[in-house]
């Protein structure tokens, strides 16, 4: 088969015709140097790799973190100019969310000094973790956070919990069996919660994190962030989602709804990731890119099973791909180049579809690299499978947040007028 690519031969080397115009016509742009607008907006950048959500699994973060080029066999930057996202929810359900934590800070440093950079992105657990909400942190990570003092914090907690039931409940503490209760209440709090809730908040090492960190950030004509922009909060800028985020974990009130718990807000939105791929959802989606002169938004927070997975004739792509054990220990990963977009599965690289059209044959593909995935030829049989009515139906593509009937309910229950960016 003859390659597509025309060439033409100058001194003796192959050079495409295409890199001959571009040096003719707009010199400019072979030349161009990765430019930081503000702190939520990049232009000039050559190749941008995101990886979604990494839940404590700090070994199957290493290996797609090398398998992208982006570090040796030491854990140290290779990445050279490259941009690395981190989409969010590092944290949670893993026992070494601190460790890749501490890495990824320690690789910002490492990727500056060779022209590149690491943003990581605030992710739902990430804001979770600052507010209290501590239902999905596994026993490893507050054992992260142990030490020779941690007896004694736990001690002292459990003192200010027998105070506060004394103070506010007498009636039942004069008949609370005090040895059964403080077993039971030791399962919620146990050696390393007093370190792990201070390092956490606002003022603490990992809360410090959290707030150096944006919600959403564009870099060339891509937006990325943890879970999407609705159109609900489009009118809003990227500086504005993450002032508003923080200001809402600063004053947070677990009785009050904010943009951090909103489940149309950039945290927890699953809609570019789950409503039909119908025209009238595409006009808002065209109405949201629009008002932020971007040409596609990446996604992490939806599992898709193993697969990085384009939407809306790769106007969206969704990167969550499971890399965590607790998804499944996958590997996919997203490259963004002038070339395209190109997922990287360990060893091999395949090219993202632009249109929906091919996304058929790109995932047989991709089943081809990893035969034992169910998830996926489960994904294909429902491509393949014809519609049972006209009703709009909305696909789970894998486990995440929550049991699967509160995602249908979480996005059955959206009041977004279509085709609008409100």
């Amino acid at each position: 088969m003859v390659n597509p690519i025309v060439h033409m031969r100058l001194s003796g080397l192959a050079i495409p015709v295409y890199a001959v115009l571009l040096a003719l016509f707009c010199p400019a742009l072979l030349t161009a140097e990765a430019k930081q607008i503000d702190d939520y907006n990049w232009t000039g950048v050559e190749r941008v790799v995101a990886i979604g959500d990494l839940h404590g699994d700090y070994q199957q973060y290493i290996k797609v973190m090398r398998s992208a080029g982006l570090i040796d066999s030491k854990g140290r930057w290779s990445g050279g100019k490259t941009h690395l996202v981190q989409t969010g929810d590092v944290t949670d359900r893993g026992a070494d969310s601190r460790k890749i934590i501490d890495h990824l800070i320690k690789l910002g440093k490492q990727a500056k000094k060779k022209g590149g950079y690491v943003h990581t992105l605030i992710g739902n657990h990430e804001s979770m973790n600052v507010t209290g909400d501590l239902r999905y942190v596994s026993a490893g990570e507050f054992e992260a956070f142990t030490s020779r003092k941690s007896p004694r914090y736990q001690e002292m907690q459990w003192q200010r919990q027998v105070d506060w039931l004394q103070s506010n409940d007498p009636e039942a503490f004069a008949t609370l069996d005090l040895e059964a209760y403080r077993l039971e209440w030791e399962q919620r709090v146990p050696l390393g919660w007093v370190e792990h809730r201070q390092a956490w908040s606002l003022g603490g090492e990992y809360g410090k994190w959290v707030k150096g960190n944006p919600v959403a950030i564009q870099i060339n004509d891509t937006i990325f962030l943890h879970g999407g922009i609705s159109a609900k909060y489009c009118r809003f800028s990227l500086e504005s989602l993450t002032r508003q985020s923080m200001a809402a974990m600063e004053n947070y009130d677990y009785a009050v709804s904010t943009i951090i718990d909103d489940p149309l807000g950039p945290l927890w939105y699953r809609g570019l990731a789950l409503e039909q791929e119908a025209e009238v959802f595409s006009q808002t989606l065209d109405n949201i890119l629009e008002r932020y002169s971007a040409k596609r938004i990446v996604v992490g927070h939806t599992p898709t099973g193993g697969i990085v997975w384009p939407r809306f004739d790769q106007r969206v792509i969704v990167n969550d791909t499971g890399i965590a054990a607790h998804y499944g220990s996958h590997k996919g990963v997203l490259e963004l180049t002038a070339d395209g977009a190109t997922a990287i599965y360990a060893d091999r690289r395949i090219p993202v579809p632009p249109t929906s059209a091919e996304r058929e044959a790109y995932l047989r593909v991709v089943i081809g690299a990893d035969s034992n995935n169910a998830e996926l030829k489960q994904r294909l049989a429902r491509m393949l499978a014809p519609p049972a009515d006209e009703s709009p139906v909305i696909e789970i593509p894998g486990p995440a947040d929550g049991d699967v009937e509160a995602i249908v309910d979480e996005v059955g229950a959206l009041e977004i007028t279509p085709g609008t960016c409100q």
